[in-house]
């Protein structure tokens, strides 16, 4: 049932209007021009309001009830003397939605205006519920995206900032006023900054995904111009009117740190057992081959007929201690000296060449230093990895190391000739692609690889600021 407003004087319209309402099921509500009362109308919520005379009164009660909170809600329809065809324009001023002129006195014709009045109305109260719920659904949903204990970033395909809510503003230290409408690469640390936008363009144009849909850590800058390691999922939303990206952003410090911490020592283990094995039993195998060299030596000049065991015994004591002084070598790679990384690539390169017969080479550009040796561990660790896949999974026969160090970043660089890698490698990649990534997360870095088939292969791992003024 609908539930209308009849306003107009006590006429035969009025009454013809009432009767055809009446007929079609119509709540009808009656009222004359001067005794309006706005905030009631407002209140009853009439989805159809009909005015059977126009007047000076009647077209400033419509004015009013549009104006109104509600002005929008109803259909109105407005009655037009036939004789007067000028009021045309301020019956539209005063916001009818329809006009019945000559219809009024034809009972049919009256009918299917009235229908058509009738289905407006109920278009007006059909999108009056929907913007409610629309209203109640944006509402929920800024009031999950302020609360929520992750942060989250909706940015532009241009990469300009649309939202940022609380958790942002909090955890990158930005008010939103700050950073809406700027490009999403002033909470990136170089060297991402300056990769940002090839990254976006280059997934627009080919649709081939990095990081969209895909979950990963990366690191994040903070208005302070601190840096932190931070998990990063990225979705795409595709509307009508509208094309965004939405990431979700944790702080993952405290993770990095505890893992850090455990790497740390089980690196500090893996020294100690390295110099026990230099310092200890590999002093005891040399000693002991000594003894049993010269013990070979005289049992020979006696021409004892254990001269030829003793001799064998001590080249076997020899290579036990060749082999502990390699197992000490390989448990503690970087050396506490002044070269660190630089003689342990040097070291890599050449074994490479003697163990696996390819061509390495070695470049390194800027000085390599470090605060702490666990960092040179972990790019020596990546290196060797990448060397050793190279070989093993791309049957390459060239491979390049390159290191370079800068004031904003240092990136270490493995190329090859090989196959490259298999076509699923990024979804089920094997132990040693996972590691090396791990490891360059550990240091605050990050892991790229890229290959083409038959062409060889490129990992790249890259940290800023690793290197300390």
């Amino acid at each position: 049932m609908i539930h209308t407003l009849l306003i107009g004087e006590n006429d035969q319209i009025r009454q013809t209007l009432y009767e055809t309402l009446a007929k079609r099921k119509h709540k009808v509500t009656v009222v004359e021009p001067a005794t309006v009362d706005i905030e009631n109308a407002i209140q009853n919520d009439f989805s159809l309001v009909i005015v059977s005379s126009v007047t000076d009164q009647t077209l400033g009660v419509c004015r009013q009830l549009r104006l109104s909170k509600n002005g929008s809600n109803f259909a109105l329809v407005m009655v037009v003397d036939h004789n007067h065809p000028d009021q045309l324009d301020d019956i539209l001023d005063a916001g009818a939605d329809q006009c019945i002129i000559e219809s009024i006195y034809d009972e049919k014709r009256l009918h299917i205006r009235l229908a058509f009045a009738e289905k407006m109305a109920s278009e007006k109260v059909q999108q009056q519920i929907t913007e409610q719920q629309l209203r109640e659904s944006e509402a929920r949903a800024r009031s999950i995206l302020e609360t929520t204990v992750d942060a989250i970033i909706t940015i532009t395909p241009k990469g300009n900032i649309r939202t940022f809510n609380k958790t942002a503003e909090k955890l990158f230290g930005y008010h939103s006023t700050e950073v809406i409408g700027k490009n999403v690469k002033i909470l990136m640390p170089n060297p991402y900054k300056a990769e940002h936008d090839d990254y976006m363009e280059h997934y627009l144009e080919t649709g081939k995904r990095k990081i969209i849909g895909i979950g990963r850590e990366v690191t994040g800058r903070r208005k302070d111009g601190s840096t932190f390691p931070m998990y990063l999922a990225v979705s795409e939303v595709k509307l009508p009117d509208q094309h965004i990206f939405t990431g979700i952003v944790r702080d993952i410090s405290e993770q990095r740190r505890l893992e850090q911490e455990v790497l740390r020592i089980s690196e500090h283990e893996r020294q100690r057992i390295g110099q026990d094995l230099h310092d200890g039993l590999g002093q005891m195998l040399t000693g002991i081959g000594l003894i049993t060299k010269n013990l070979a030596r005289q049992l020979e000049q006696e021409e004892h007929k254990l001269a030829e065991d003793a001799a064998e015994i001590s080249t076997l004591i020899q290579q036990a201690d060749e082999q502990a002084r390699s197992l000490a070598r390989g448990l503690v790679p970087v050396e506490f000296d002044e070269r660190g990384l630089e003689a342990a690539l040097e070291r890599l390169k050449n074994n490479a060449e003697k163990l696996f017969g390819i061509e390495c080479t070695l470049e390194i550009l800027g000085e390599l230093d470090f605060d702490d040796v666990t960092q040179a561990i972990h790019l020596y660790r990546i290196a060797q990895e990448g060397v050793s896949n190279a070989v093993k999974h791309g049957s390459a026969d060239k491979v390049s190391i390159y290191i370079a160090s800068t004031d904003q970043h240092l990136r270490l660089r493995v190329v090859d000739n090989g196959t490259g890698f298999p076509e699923n490698w990024d979804s089920e990649g094997g132990l040693g692609v996972r590691i090396m990534r791990f490891r360059a997360r550990l240091i605050g870095g990050s892991l790229e690889i890229s290959d083409i088939p038959d062409k060889g292969a490129t990992i790249t791992c890259t940290v800023p600021n690793i290197k300390q003024p």
